[in-house]
C-alpha cells in the first residue's frame, strides 16, 4: 500500500485529533455525517483524501472553526494531485458504501479561489505547501481541546448571555476553553460535568458512559434556588441511541452570571435520580 503524501498525512493527523475530541467511534461518525464507517477509516488513516464536506462536518461535530482544517485540505488536495490547471480533477474509484461521493470534481479554478479565501480568513499568506502546513499545524504543547483553535479574534463565541439560551455550546463556539465547575460519577457508572464559559456567560452539562434512555437536566440561578427552579429555564438532553451512548452528549446552554448556582440532575433509565451543583466564581 502506497504511503500517504506528507500533506495528506498531516491532514489525517489533525482529523484524528478532532475525532478524539468528539468522543465518537467510527460508527458514530457514520451515523452523524453523510459518510460511511469505512470511508472515515480511510480518511483518518490517510489512505484516501476526504471530500471537503467531510472535513467541514468533522469540524462541526468537534466545535472547531473550519478555517485551518480547510487550508490543510486545500494544500493536500493541490499538492497531491499534480495536475495542470487546465485539466479537471480525476475522480477516484467509486466505493459502494460511501453515502456521498467524494467531492473530487471541483474545478482547479474554484479550488484556488477557495484556497485564497480560506487562507485570508486565518490571516496567513501561504507560500508553498510545506511552509503553509508548518504555519497551520497546531501547537501540541497545550490541551487537546484547544490545540487547533485559532486566536479569539478569529474564533470568538457567536453569542453571549441571554442570546445563548437553549443553544448548543459547540455550535456557538462557547466550548473552546470552558471551566469545569464540578464533576460527578453516578451509581450507574455515567460521568457528568457542569461547564461554564466566561466568554459566553453560560453554563451547560454533559454526560458520557451512559445508556439509552438516560436523561440529564440542568438549570442555573441565584443562591438558595431549588434543584429545578433557577432562572426558570431547565435545559435537558436524553440518550436516544447507541451513538449517543458512545459519545459526549451536551445539554443546551443557559445564561449564568458570576455567583449563580448551577445544578444538574441525572435521571437514569434504571435507578434513582442523582443531583449535584456548583457555584460560578465571582
Amino acid at each position: 500500500m502506497t504511503a500517504p503524501s506528507p500533506e495528506r498525512a498531516r491532514l489525517a493527523s489533525v482529523l484524528r485529533e478532532l475525532k478524539g475530541r468528539t468522543g465518537l467511534s467510527l460508527a458514530g461518525l457514520a451515523a452523524k455525517t453523510a459518510f460511511s464507517k469505512s470511508s472515515w477509516d480511510r480518511y483518518l488513516n490517510g489512505r484516501t483524501l476526504p471530500p471537503r464536506d467531510a472535513v467541514q462536518e468533522l469540524c462541526r461535530l468537534a466545535g472547531e472553526p473550519e478555517g485551518r482544517c480547510l487550508a490543510l485540505w486545500e494544500i493536500a488536495e493541490s499538492e497531491g494531485s499534480g495536475r495542470a490547471a487546465a485539466q479537471p480533477p480525476e475522480e477516484a474509484a467509486p466505493v459502494e458504501d460511501d453515502r456521498r461521493q467524494d467531492s473530487a470534481d471541483q474545478s482547479c479554478v474554484h479550488r484556488r479561489a477557495t484556497l485564497v479565501a480560506v487562507l485570508a480568513s486565518v490571516s496567513a499568506v501561504v507560500v508553498g505547501g510545506v511552509a503553509a502546513a508548518a504555519l497551520l499545524l497546531p501547537d501540541r504543547g497545550g490541551e487537546p481541546g484547544a490545540a487547533l483553535s485559532p486566536p479569539p479574534s478569529v474564533a470568538g463565541p457567536r453569542c453571549r448571555g441571554e442570546v445563548c439560551e437553549g443553544k448548543s455550546p459547540m455550535r456557538m463556539k462557547c466550548a473552546g476553553a470552558p471551566l469545569t465547575l464540578a464533576s460527578y460519577r453516578t451509581a450507574t457508572g455515567a460521568s457528568l460535568e457542569l461547564r461554564y464559559s466566561q466568554e459566553c456567560g453560560t453554563s451547560w452539562a454533559r454526560m458520557w458512559g451512559t445508556r439509552i434512555g438516560d436523561r440529564l437536566e440542568m438549570s442555573a440561578g441565584g443562591a438558595g434556588d431549588g434543584a429545578r427552579t433557577g432562572n426558570g429555564r431547565v435545559r435537558s438532553v436524553e440518550i436516544r441511541n447507541g451513538v449517543d451512548a458512545d459519545s459526549y452528549v451536551y445539554t443546551p446552554m443557559t445564561a449564568a452570571d458570576p455567583g449563580s448556582v448551577v445544578r444538574a440532575c441525572f435521571d437514569p433509565v434504571a435507578g434513582g435520580e442523582e443531583c449535584f451543583d456548583s457555584r460560578v466564581a465571582r
